[in-house]
Formats: C-alpha cells, structure tokens, sequence
C-alpha cells in the first residue's frame, strides 16, 4: 500500500528531523511560523509539508524553501547588462560580446558555447562566496589559473577559463539576497536539511547566518541512519536482472515496473518457455492498492523507451527529469524552418519544412516532391531556376517557399530576427499548434517569440549586434538546447521518472533501476569542466572524491527502499561486452542480492510461416519491354511483377554521394559529347582528341550539376581513363569503324509488344565473311556494330560474353536495330587506363533465342502464370522489392 512506503519514510527519516527541529525551536524560543527550512531539492517541498502537517496537524508550519525559492520571495532578480543569467537566450549574447572585447572576435563562433558553459560551472561556486568577500576571493581564483605565456598550446582553453571567472565575478545571482539584513527581517530561525552531497551556498548562508547574531542556524541530515545487511532469517529484496542488450533491458525494466504494479501485461515476448511473474509472499502488499514504484533515470536513451512501453501499456508516468527541449517535435520544426532558410539550402531541408507546415496544400507538395525525385536538384537554388510555369501549383509553391525565405536573408539585431521568425511560423501555420501544445509553447517561451517577452531585450550585453541568418540559427539552436522539456505530469502516476540522488526522503514502494553497468553507472562520475583537482577544491566546485561518496550515498539509500529491480546490460550496441557496475558487484558480494526473474508475460503465437509468393498478372499485360525489364524478368518473376508490372520503385535521394552509378552516367554523356563533335569535326591528331575530351568532361559535368568536391576521386582517374581510351580508339578505327550515332533511342515490334531502349553507341564496319550464320554479301559491304559501355571490372564483362544466353543486353539490343546483319560488343572503359572490346561473336544466334523467350515468357504471363519469387542469387543482395517478397521471413 502507499501508506507501507509513507509510514517507512515518516518515521526513519523525517519524524526524528522534525524531533530535533522542535526542540532547537524550543531551545531558542522561536516560532515555527518564523522559521526557514532549506530542503536539498525542490521535488522535497510538498513532502515535507505533508509530513510536518502529520507531525504536528494543529499549529503553524515552517517555511519549506530551496535557496533560490527563498531568494525569489525575497525580492525579485534584475540582472544588469551583462551579468550571467544562466538563461540561454541571454548569456549566449553576451559570451559573444565578451570574446569579441578580449580580441577573439573571429573565434566567437567556436568559443562561445565552451565559454557559457565554463562560466555555468563557475557561477555555483561565485555564488556561494558572499559579495563582499567575493574579491578577495576572486584574486586567490586568478592565482590558481594559468598565465597566458605558459599557456599558448592551449590558448583559447585559458583564455575562455579567464573570460568565466571575470564574467561570473562582475555578476550579481540571484541568490545575493540572502546575503542581506532582509533575511532576517522574514525569518528567526534558519535550519539546514543537508542532502547526500554539500551545499556551498547553503553552507555559506548558514556561516553568515551565524556571524550575524540571534539564533545559531541548525544542520540536519536527511539520511537513514540503517546499512543494509543481509541475515540469515531476511530474504534478499534486491533482485539483480541481466540483460543481453539495450532492447532486453527496456522491455525487462517496463516488465518489472509492472509487476511491481501487480498488473503484467505482455510486451511483445514470445517465449514459451518464460517464467511467469512471481512476487514475494514478503512484497505482495505492495502490489495491491495505490503502489509508488521509482524508475531511475541512468540512462536518458534508456529510460525513454522504458516510458514509451510503460505508456503503451496505459501505466500513467511522471517524469521529474524531463529531456533537452531540443529534441521536441515543436524544436524541430522551427530548426527546419530556419535551416530551410539559409541562401544554400538543400532541397531535402526545404521539402522537410514544407513537411511540417500546415500552411502547404498537402497534395500539391507531395506531387511537387514526386517532381524532385524524379529529377534531382540537391540544392533548392536550383530548384528555383527551372520553368515552373506549366505546373501553376507548384509554380505557387515555390513562389511561397522564396517569400518565406526572403524574411529571413538579411543580418540584423536579434530583436528583428524574433519578428521575422514569428511571422514566418505565423505565415507557415505552426504557430497557432505551438501555442496549443505544451512542448510548443515552451520553445515560444524559451526563443522569446512573444512580444511580451522581448520587452527589455534591447539592454542585453550584444542585442544590438547584426547577426547573420547563420549565426541567429546557432543562436536559437543553443538556447533549444540548453531548455528542458517536463511533460505534464497525470493526477493519477504511480510510476515516477527521477535521479538517482531525488531518492532521498521521498515515500516509493519500490525502485527500478535499469543502466547499473560499469559504462553508465562507474564507481566514480566525471566531474564536468577542464578544472584541475586543485582549481576545484579552492572554488569549491565538487571533486571527484565527492561525487563519488555521493553517488555512494545515493546509492545506499536507493538500496533501503522496501524492493529493488537492479538492471544491466552484457553487451553494448556495438557487441562490446559489458560488467556490472562496481556499486552493483559490490552488493553482490555482500550476498544481499538474488538473481531477478523475468517478469515478461508468455504469451502463445500460433506458427504462421511465410511462403514464396507467386502472384499472377494477367490483368496487367505488358505492352512495352525494355533489356532492363527483361533482364529483371529472367533474374527473378517476382522482381518483374513488383518492379515492372506494379509500378512499385524506390523514392530517389535528392541529396547523395555521387557513386560509381554517377560515374558511368557521366562518362556516357562525356563519350556522346567527344564523337558527335569528333565526327563534325574530324581529327587524328592524338592532343587535338585529348582537347576535345576534357572539354565534353566539363561539359557533362555542368550539364548533370555534379559537386566538384563529391567527384573528386572520380576525377583523379580521368587522366588515365582518357589516354587509355584514345588508345583503345585509334586501335578501333584501324580496324575500320566508324562512329555514327550515340544514345540511339530505339523501338522494334515483336508481334503484338515493343521492344524499347536506347544504344550507347552504335558504329558502322565492314561485313565480315567467317561468320558461318552470315549470308553471302558483296565485297565491300558494311554492317552496324553495336556498342554497350560498362565501367565495371573486365573480369565481370568476361563473363557476361561467357553466359552466352544468360546476358540478354547485346542481343536484345540486337533486336531493337532489326539488322539482318551486324555486331554487338561491350567496351570496358577502365579507370586505370585499360580500355577492351569484348564482343559477342554468337550475337544473331542469340537474337533468334531471345525473340523466342520473350514470347514464351510474356505469353505465359498474359495466361496466368505464376511469377514466383526465386530468391536466389545476388540479385537478391540489393532488390528493391524484398521487402515485399518477404525473403528474409520465408519458411
């Protein structure tokens, strides 16, 4: 029941607190309506009121603050320009003026974030010091920093470490009011709840407290006074679980959060043989009522996905941690629409902005997009450039697209940015669900895009500055990232998301706590910061040896809680083997664990294997057949019924590496260029030829829109490829060809389908007299040769001519020229400067087989029959339609 882990709390922990506070009240004759008592954290508030209000039902109750709680209802913080906020939005204005006035003007965009950081690390120990000893304080600061000549290797490390302390030093926190006679005129008495890890500022407070007379401050502990030990007579309540990887810890962590619930539910787990769930006899009271179970949050990755389970299954959960604001739905909208802005955008940034604009008639850009893909434009300036004008929607689009962009192309002063971004969320249909979400309104709260909100903003250390669209979106995305996000929390969560040390004094059932591996979990965490053991203890920023006797602390006191579900993972994502956490191997070996059964439910899956499909396609006859359709037709039925018949293809990327695909697309448009200009103009000469080849390679270039850096290793090869294919050439036409035509647009009929496609290259030879299939001709006579560039290796063109039958490239395309005589042959273009003819002698032969085939093959499919799916091969390595096929899931 909830009050089992209520009455444990309230009476181990806060009953002998409220005892001791009493009697200091008595001691000194102060009221309890006179005194402030400083808690460690604020979740802690409304327990404490709860408990006192148990304590003493009757009376008046003390005042349960934070420091910064307290300070606030003292009097209201007014920083000066160009104090440190800790306010994103504001702070990373002024690092940059900062830097731009100690001469690091032009670093400013590298420096400015590890500035603000330093400084938020520096800003806890500042205010701690009170003001009036702050400078004396500062100077003993400055002596343990490093001068800048014996720091030049790390310069800029100095100089931002510098810029910190003197930015914190010169500021006033809002926490200095404390530090003033008002606390006393609120107050008598001050007492100090002290949490696993120590307060400077309260600890400061409470030295002044002192040195100004009355009543002496009071220093309490909130911790359990019990160690866990494990007895012969005590059943272990610490049950250890482990995991094979990150995906079994989530389901097993949500698995047993539920079964702490006493409601297991099943989460996908098709296992036979799992255990059912079992519960302690000792535990099964805490199952039954209004159980609190805590899930420590380790592992925010983790964790997420723990919710998102315990969600799915109708678990209502509080998270108290929250995540980076930036992460949200509403953040990334308003970060596309700014990085659809910049002056080279990519065309996927812009689509994905349309994406998320309801402003946008959602069918016209999905046809706009279709447009895109089928003719890429990686960059939206080109997409600008085209003729728009026989497609008015999107004529329209576009036109919209460019308004909303040009809001944003001028540098100016923040302010006017705030304007122009709230227009353009206004103008792009996202404002209006901002303000109705809570993720949303907060990224309006946080960017300040209220106009409310910007009142005063023109005082701000570097407001007036210009900052360009680059720098504005830098800007906006620091402040997305330094805000939180914490989700409403439902009237009705019994499943609480927190740290591990917000344990501490707080009423829970039980705890989960996944992550507890020596990568997330280690005997020490990382002190955050470049500050050196020594720079912390002076300033009294916490050492290393400090976190970890907190974490210990926190730790223990996770582990008095009445049960616990410790979990780990054996491997990581990328299969490295992982131990336990020393703090967890440390209970193991003090026998106070047990090994955690899986609380997943088994559940029964009845077997429903996958057969190969075989579907047939007579309602979709074939009037047109291509080589490429035909070669996927023989490589595998299906493949041509999903790919062909169904119209079912790949969405194009906009925006990729140029790939050896590229590289043969550009060489045929580089070969078709050279010998058209080559047979307008006849030249021998081997320089001349040269000439005219780098001329069709930066013409090809600019007409396919290829990035010079992305085709930059191709391009290194061109030399080589060049000479060896001028060799290759002159050898050719020594054997008497001539070129006539190239990318030769063909189509043929074979009774009652077309055949189509198009010839890279087609010459004319003299006719040949060995061939035995080569009817009697006259002396003289000349015949076509068709030509098939490939740019792969020459062991894979050998074998190609060496399936005979099997390839059906030359002969199909021996079939769409109809001659009754000719050759065919691959030309492998080398990128080493190896350039070979590979012809297919039996070419005719091969015709008249293929002409069969085809009949046989699309009669058949005009009468139903099957189009099975082979899967065999490595046509199957990269299809497109396996997904469909379903290979990878057949019986």
């Amino acid at each position: 029941m909830d009050a089992i882990a209520s009455d444990d709390c309230y009476e181990s922990v806060w009953r002998p607190v409220f005892t001791r506070l009493a009697e200091h009240l008595r001691a000194h004759a102060v009221p309890e309506a006179r005194t402030v008592v400083l808690l460690p954290f604020a979740q802690l508030l409304p327990w404490a009121q709860r408990f006192w209000a148990r304590w003493q039902p009757e009376g008046f109750a003390p005042r349960f603050a934070t420091t910064r709680s307290w300070a606030r209802t003292l009097a209201a913080w007014v920083p000066a320009a160009g104090d440190f906020t800790g306010e994103a939005a504001r702070d990373v204005l002024t690092a940059r003026s900062l830097l731009e006035r100690a001469g690091l003007g032009s670093e400013r965009a590298l420096l400015a974030a590890p500035l603000q950081e330093a400084a938020a690390q520096l800003a806890p120990a500042v205010a701690a010091v009170p003001p009036p000893q702050r400078a004396a304080w500062g100077e003993h600061a400055r002596s343990l920093l490093p001068t800048p000549e014996a720091s030049q290797p790390l310069r800029y490390e100095a100089a931002v470490a510098r810029i910190a302390l003197e930015w914190v030093l010169a500021s006033s926190h809002p926490t200095d009011v404390l530090f003033t006679p008002a606390v006393r005129a609120v107050a008598d008495a001050l007492v100090l709840l002290e949490g696993l890890q120590p307060d400077p500022l309260a600890q400061a407070l409470c030295a002044y407290w002192n040195d100004s007379g009355g009543t002496p401050a009071l220093v309490l502990q909130l911790q359990k006074e019990e160690l866990l030990r494990a007895t012969d007579d005590a059943k272990p309540r610490i049950a250890v679980h482990a995991a094979s990887d990150g995906e079994d810890e989530a389901q097993r962590a949500a698995a047993c959060v539920l079964a702490r619930l006493g409601a297991c539910r099943t989460l996908g787990v098709d296992s036979e043989n799992a255990p059912q769930p079992t519960i302690p006899k000792s535990e099964r009271l805490l199952v039954q009522g209004r159980t609190r179970v805590a899930l420590g949050a380790i592992d925010r990755a983790l964790t997420r996905r723990i919710r998102a389970q315990l969600e799915g299954a109708g678990v209502a959960v509080r998270d108290e941690t929250g995540w980076t604001l930036s992460t949200t739905r509403a953040a990334a909208q308003t970060m596309a629409l700014l990085q659809a802005c910049a002056w080279d955008a990519a065309s996927d940034a812009v689509l994905d902005a349309l994406k998320q604009a309801s402003a946008v008639d959602g069918a016209t850009r999905d046809a706009f997009e279709r447009i895109l893909r089928a003719d890429p434009a990686p960059r939206w300036r080109s997409v600008v450039a085209r003729d728009w004008s026989e497609l008015p929607p999107q004529a329209e689009l576009v036109a919209a697209v460019e308004r909303w962009r040009a809001r944003l192309h001028a540098a100016r002063p923040l302010a006017d940015w705030l304007r122009a971004l709230r227009e353009l969320l206004q103008a792009s249909g996202l404002w209006a669900p901002f303000e109705g979400d809570a993720a949303g309104a907060l990224v309006l709260q946080a960017l300040r895009l209220h106009e409310a909100l910007q009142l005063g903003m023109d005082d701000w250390d570097g407001a007036a500055q210009r900052l360009t669209l680059a720098e504005f979106t830098r800007w906006a995305d620091a402040v997305l990232e330094a805000a939180r996000y914490v989700p409403p929390a439902p009237e009705d969560a019994r499943v609480v998301v927190l740290p591990l040390a917000q344990l501490l004094a707080r009423p829970f059932d039980a705890l989960v706590l996944p992550g507890c591996d020596e990568k997330r979990l280690p005997a020490a965490p990382e002190p955050l910061g470049p500050w050196s053991e020594a720079q912390r203890s002076a300033w009294g920023l916490p050492t290393r040896a400090q976190l970890a006797a907190a974490q210990r602390a926190a730790w223990r006191t996770a582990m008095q809680l009445p049960a616990a579900d410790l979990l780990w993972r054996s491997s990581d994502e990328g299969g490295e083997p992982l131990l336990p956490s020393p703090l967890l191997q440390a209970l193991q070996c003090d026998g106070v664990t047990e090994p955690g059964v899986d609380a997943r439910c088994a559940r029964e899956v009845c077997a429903a294997p996958t057969l190969r499909p075989a579907p047939s396609a007579a309602p979709l006859p074939v009037r047109k057949l291509s080589a490429s359709m035909y070669a996927d037709l023989r490589a595998c039925p299906y493949r041509f019924f999903a790919l062909r018949q169904l119209g079912v293809q790949e969405v194009g990327e906009l925006e990729a590496e140029i790939d050896k695909r590229d590289f043969g697309s550009w060489l045929h448009l580089v070969l078709q260029h050279f010998h058209e200009r080559l047979r307008d103009a006849p030249a021998s000469d081997t320089t001349v030829r040269m000439d005219l080849l780098d001329a069709a390679a930066q013409s090809a270039t600019a007409q396919l829109g290829l990035d010079a850096g992305g085709f930059l290793p191709f391009a290194a090869t061109w030399p080589q490829l060049r000479a060896g294919y001028l060799r290759w050439l002159a050898q050719h036409e020594e054997q008497g060809a001539v070129f006539l035509q190239a990318e030769l647009a063909l189509e043929q009929a074979l009774d009652e389908w077309r055949l189509v496609g198009k010839l890279d290259r087609v010459d004319e030879v003299a006719e040949s007299h060995e061939s035995p299939e080569a009817p009697e001709v006259p002396e003289g006579a000349h015949i076509p040769f068709v030509i098939d560039y490939k740019t792969e290796s020459a062991t894979k063109t050998r074998q190609r001519i060496a399936d005979g039958a099997e390839d059906t490239q030359l002969a199909f395309y021996a079939a769409l020229l109809g001659a009754e005589r000719l050759r065919a042959a691959y030309v492998n273009v080398g990128e080493r400067g190896e350039t070979a003819t590979y012809e297919q002698q039996d070419v005719l032969a091969l015709r008249t087989l293929l002409r069969a085939g085809i009949r046989s093959d699309l009669g058949r499919i005009a009468a139903g029959a099957p189009l099975p799916a082979l899967g065999e091969g490595p046509v199957c390595d990269f299809c497109a339609a396996r997904g469909l096929c379903r290979k990878d899931f057949w019986q």
